[in-house]
C-alpha cells in the first residue's frame, strides 16, 4: 500500500504542496521568534538604562543580572554580561528622538526611509508617543545585524538606511558589514547626474538612489598602468562581486555589445537591465579623468540602445560613466545640455599592485582556487 501511495501523482503533488506549507510556517515562526526576541531586548534595554539612571548601580549590576537570568533560563543564550551591555548600548543608540548630527526627529527620518522602500513601507509600523518608529524596523532583522549596525554607524539616519536595505534585499551579516565598511550610505545618490532634467518623477528619484559615487572595486587586482579593457575584463571575471557593488536590480546582459548605426559598428563596454527601473543601463569605463567628450559618446550609445533594444514598457535607457577621477563642475557643465539621463561616478581600486610585483604574487583567482581546495 505504501508503494502505491508514494508513486501516486496526486499524492506526490499534495506532498510537495504540504512541504512548501511547512517550510513557509517554519520561516514565519522564525521571523516571529526573532521579532519577539528583539522586542524583549528593547524592553530590557529600556529597563537597564532606567534602573542605572535612577539608582547607584554600576556595571557590576549587569554581572549579577546575567547570573540570575542564566540560572532562571538556562536554555536561553542571550543573557551573558557582554550581551547585556550590547543591549544597553543598542537601546541607548536609538532612544534619543533626534539625530545627533542634523537634529532631525527620528520619526521624520524613519518616515522618509520607509517611504522609499516598498518592502519596508508595506510592513506594520509601531509608533509610540515619543515618535520612536524604529522598534518595528529593528525587530525585522536578526540581533547580529543590529549589533553590527550600531557598532559601525555614526548616527540614527545612517543606521536606519542599512536596516531598510537589509530588510529589502535580505542581506546576510557579512554582506551588511561589507556595505557599511564600503560607505554605501554616503555614496548612494551622490553622483553628478542630470536625472531630474531628463527623467520623470519618481523615476528620477529612484535613478538617483541607484547610482553611487564612488564605486569601490576592492575585489580587483590591477597593475599601475592598466587599461580600460583590462578593467572591463576584471569586472566581468568577478561578476558576482561587481553586481553586489552595483546594487540590487542590475541584470548583466554582456560586454562589448555591438551596435550598428549607419554603416559603422560601435561597441558598448557593459550593458545591464535594471529590474526596478525597468530600463537598460549602459556602463562606460574610463581609466583616466573625466573629459566632457565622454558624455557625448555615452549619450550616443544611450540613443542607440533606445532605438534598437528598448521595447514597449521599458523606461528610458540610463548611462553610467565610471572614471578614475572627475572635476564636479566640469561634469555638471558637460551634462547640462545632454538630453539623455547620465550619471558620472568615480571608482576606487584598493588592491593595486606595482608592475614589478605582479608576476611574483598570486592572483585573486589563484587564491580563490587555494581556498576551494582547502574546503
Amino acid at each position: 500500500m505504501s508503494l502505491e501511495i508514494t508513486s501516486n501523482k496526486e499524492y506526490k503533488k499534495w506532498l510537495t504542496e504540504l512541504k512548501t506549507k511547512v517550510r513557509t510556517a517554519q520561516l514565519k515562526a522564525a521571523v516571529r521568534v526573532n521579532t519577539e526576541l528583539i522586542t524583549l531586548y528593547w524592553e530590557m534595554g529600556a529597563d537597564i538604562v532606567s534602573k542605572q539612571s535612577e539608582t547607584k548601580w554600576g556595571d557590576r549590576f549587569l554581572r549579577q543580572l546575567s547570573k540570575d537570568l542564566a540560572e532562571e533560563f538556562p536554555e536561553m543564550k542571550g543573557f551573558s554580561e557582554r550581551n547585556l551591555k550590547y543591549i544597553r548600548q543598542w537601546y541607548s543608540f536609538y532612544a534619543s528622538t533626534t539625530n545627533a548630527i542634523g537634529q532631525q526627529p527620528v520619526a521624520q527620518i524613519t518616515k522618509q526611509l520607509v517611504s522609499q522602500s516598498p518592502a519596508v513601507s508595506n510592513s506594520e509600523q509601531t509608533v509610540d508617543l515619543n515618535g520612536q518608529q524604529v522598534v518595528s524596523l529593528i525587530t525585522q532583522i536578526p540581533w547580529g545585524h543590529n549589533i553590527a549596525i550600531i557598532a559601525k554607524c555614526k548616527n540614527i539616519e545612517e543606521a536606519l538606511f542599512y536596516i531598510q536595505n537589509t530588510i529589502e534585499h535580505g542581506w546576510s551579516r557579512s554582506v551588511l558589514i561589507h556595505q557599511i565598511e564600503s560607505g554605501l550610505f554616503r555614496r548612494t545618490g551622490s553622483s553628478v547626474n542630470n536625472f531630474t532634467l531628463t527623467l520623470p518623477s519618481p523615476q528620477s528619484d529612484l535613478a538617483k538612489q541607484t547610482i553611487k559615487d564612488p564605486y569601490v572595486f576592492d575585489f580587483l587586482s590591477m597593475t599601475k598602468d592598466y587599461n580600460e579593457r583590462e578593467l572591463e575584463s576584471g569586472l566581468v571575471d568577478h561578476l558576482t562581486h561587481f553586481l553586489l557593488e552595483l546594487g540590487a536590480g542590475f541584470a548583466y546582459l554582456g560586454r562589448q555589445i555591438q551596435i550598428n548605426v549607419g554603416e559603422k559598428e560601435f561597441f558598448i563596454d557593459l550593458l545591464f537591465y535594471h529590474t526596478r527601473l525597468h530600463s537598460y543601463v549602459v556602463v562606460e569605463l574610463k581609466t583616466g579623468d573625466f573629459e566632457p567628450e565622454f558624455a557625448g559618446k555615452l549619450n550616443f550609445y544611450i540613443k542607440a540602445v533606445d532605438m534598437q533594444f528598448k521595447k514597449e514598457g521599458d523606461q528610458p535607457t540610463i548611462g553610467i560613466l565610471l572614471c578614475k577621477k572627475k572635476d564636479k563642475l566640469v561634469a555638471e557643465y558637460a551634462l547640462s545640455d545632454i538630453h539623455k539621463p547620465i550619471g558620472v561616478s568615480e571608482y576606487q581600486l584598493t588592491q593595486s599592485l606595482p608592475d614589478n610585483l605582479k608576476p611574483s604574487l598570486p592572483s585573486i583567482e589563484e587564491i580563490e582556487r587555494e581556498f576551494d581546495v582547502e574546503r
